[in-house]
């Protein structure tokens, strides 16, 4: 199957899940992941209508983003990966959103390196539901103190949080993980909404978006069902 073919039965999954439990398939957004694939891959989804890509390597976003972007009119990059403050100069030259806030020192260096640039980033703030320590994110007692605690400024636009559920087969065990999220999401609203509304929860991916999307998710990020298993890293395309 194409790409193409593989985002629409992605997304017909995405909207059979939202009328299960009585959700308006409008209200969950479909992020494809094209973290180790080529730009010809990107393409195919651009031409299926696609502007917002997930990639979690800073440097292979900015790699599509300066050989694609000029040609591809609206085509926007989501750094859904760990960042490290050195590179966030790059993020706040060319990145629309950022998913994966967990750190208030990077969110400082975002803040600083997007005014210099005269730019804003979407922003959202990673929570580990798991509890795995292996795991990014702020624990979920964290929030509301790290939701405070985050520079309110032009440049960071808080849209939200994003998680990744735990990898188990027992679909009461990641749906756990989604309902801890949603608890954040409620205590942040009560207490921090000065920040944000913090409506957008992008959880969910190929093995869970059924569960995700029934415990609210806005946006699920899809990479494998789109484009593939993941290229070995040391085969990506522009190395």
């Amino acid at each position: 199957m194409s790409v193409a073919d593989n985002l629409t039965a992605v997304r017909s999954r995405i909207d059979e899940a939202c009328r299960a439990c009585h959700r308006d398939p409008s209200d969950v957004s479909l992020l494809p992941v094209s973290k180790t694939k080529p730009p010809s891959m990107v393409e195919e989804a651009y031409q299926a209508g696609y502007r917002l890509f997930g990639e979690n390597i800073v440097q292979d976003a900015l790699a599509k983003s300066e050989l694609m972007d000029a040609d591809h009119p609206g085509l926007q990059w989501a750094i859904i990966g760990g960042l490290q403050t050195n590179k966030a100069k790059y993020v706040a030259r060319f990145a629309t959103e950022f998913q994966a806030l967990d750190s208030l020192k990077v969110a400082h260096e975002l803040d600083k390196r997007l005014q210099i640039e005269g730019r804003q980033l979407r922003v959202l703030v990673q929570v580990n539901s798991s509890g795995e320590p292996q795991k990014s994110g702020i624990a979920p007692e964290q929030a509301v103190d790290f939701a405070k605690k985050l520079a309110v400024s032009d440049s960071l636009d808080v849209r939200g949080l994003m998680t990744v559920a735990l990898n188990s087969p027992d679909p009461k065990a990641v749906a756990d993980c989604f309902d801890v999220v949603v608890g954040v999401q409620d205590k942040l609203r009560q207490e921090v909404n000065e920040v944000s509304d913090w409506a957008q929860l992008s959880m969910g991916m190929s093995s869970d978006l059924e569960i995700a999307v029934a415990h609210g998710s806005t946006q699920v990020r899809i990479g494998t069902d789109i484009f593939g298993a993941r290229t070995d890293p040391a085969k990506i395309w522009h190395r």
